[in-house]
């Protein structure tokens, strides 16, 4: 039977394909004849979908969250220029490249472990043959996608908080101080490589058709971007047990409370709220906190003294690229040193 939300779909890919092949045939292969580089026009043809998915993102999620926050701003900010760094970390993410040469390049390795094991009787891990007739369905295979990889996400992050030269890294996004919308792809770069190396993996590991990755990516940067919102908009006491919300995320942020690394008057160590979409994990974990007071954003470092030491995060976007890189790379320097000592 041909329901309505089929009829959605149908009519959302045609739409979505008229407008990938025309951009592509009109803007993207007469480059690749100039260059000659035909032999990249599968490569090139995703790509534009990737491309036109993200545009579109941003511009719906700018359409919703930009008048949210000036409606129901939960901090008004005098001077708005520290967020303008964060455009430019949107625009290099959501656009979907990085992602986009991950998961293609990385399949070729994924096809061969997988051939390597059925070679030695182990099946492919697809998810969505768990249950046939139930789980093959496009919308429960999506579900069960969402939450496999949104517990990978938890632990990924709770991870990013503990390994010390990687919170270097992490850092740089918690050193906004002016949390909106724009802020969730504000990441280091080799952080980005990190985090769309492990979830390109496991989601070809999982089994996760090129299509639902769009639509999973898409999903989880819609909701991320509303979770850093500057907003006073409220989930609710049941809402925000299944949906990670605006205050349960800016608790994350907090200096010294939500994510600070070993911290000693915090007594969760290494922060607390950490869930990417779901806080199912959080509570399930003992690292939920839903009735803390808001309080301001930041890295203690960054303060100025005696509140922290009054470290430089950097102000523009390769600013904040090399000086993550030197705190990581002091941070494995002094690791070693210790190493050295103890032995």
């Amino acid at each position: 039977m041909f329901t309505p939300l089929d009829w959605i779909s149908h009519v959302t890919n045609m739409l979505v394909g008229q407008a990938q092949t025309w951009v592509f045939v009109t803007l993207v292969q007469p480059v690749l004849y100039h260059f000659h580089w035909m032999v990249d026009d599968d490569f090139a043809y995703d790509g534009v979908l990737w491309f036109l998915a993200g545009l579109l993102q941003i511009i719906l999620v700018y359409a919703v969250l930009r008048p949210l926050e000036a409606l129901r701003p939960l901090e008004v900010w005098p001077d708005r220029r520290a967020v303008r760094v964060d455009v430019l970390y949107t625009l290099i993410n959501r656009l979907g490249l990085v992602n986009l040469v991950l998961f293609f390049t990385l399949q070729p390795a994924v096809d061969g472990v997988q051939a390597w094991l059925r070679l030695r009787g182990i099946d492919n891990l697809n998810l969505d043959s768990l249950w046939p007739g139930v789980t093959d369905r496009p919308l429960v295979a999506f579900f069960i996608y969402l939450v496999v990889l949104d517990f990978a996400g938890y632990w990924y992050h709770r991870l990013q908080h503990q390994i010390q030269w990687w919170w270097e890294l992490h850092a740089v996004h918690h050193s906004q101080r002016q949390l909106s919308f724009w802020a969730d792809d504000r990441n280091h770069l080799l952080d980005v490589v990190l985090q769309a190396v492990f979830f390109a993996a496991l989601a070809l590991i999982i089994g996760v058709p090129p299509s639902q990755f769009v639509a999973l990516s898409l999903l989880s940067g819609a909701l991320q971007s509303l979770q850093h919102a500057n907003t006073a908009l409220s989930f609710g006491w049941l809402g925000e047990r299944l949906l990670v919300s605006p205050r349960f995320h800016r608790l994350h942020h907090a200096v010294g409370y939500g994510h600070e690394l070993g911290h000693q008057n915090n007594a969760r160590l290494y922060g607390c709220n950490f869930g990417v979409l779901l806080p199912w994990w959080d509570i399930l974990f003992r690292s939920a906190d839903f009735t803390t007071a808001l309080q301001p954003t930041g890295v203690r470092a960054q303060l100025p003294p005696p509140q922290g030491q009054g470290e430089d995060y950097g102000a523009g976007f390769w600013a904040q690229q090399v000086l993550g890189i030197a705190r990581m790379l002091r941070r494995i320097g002094g690791t070693a040193a210790s190493l050295r000592i103890s032995a």
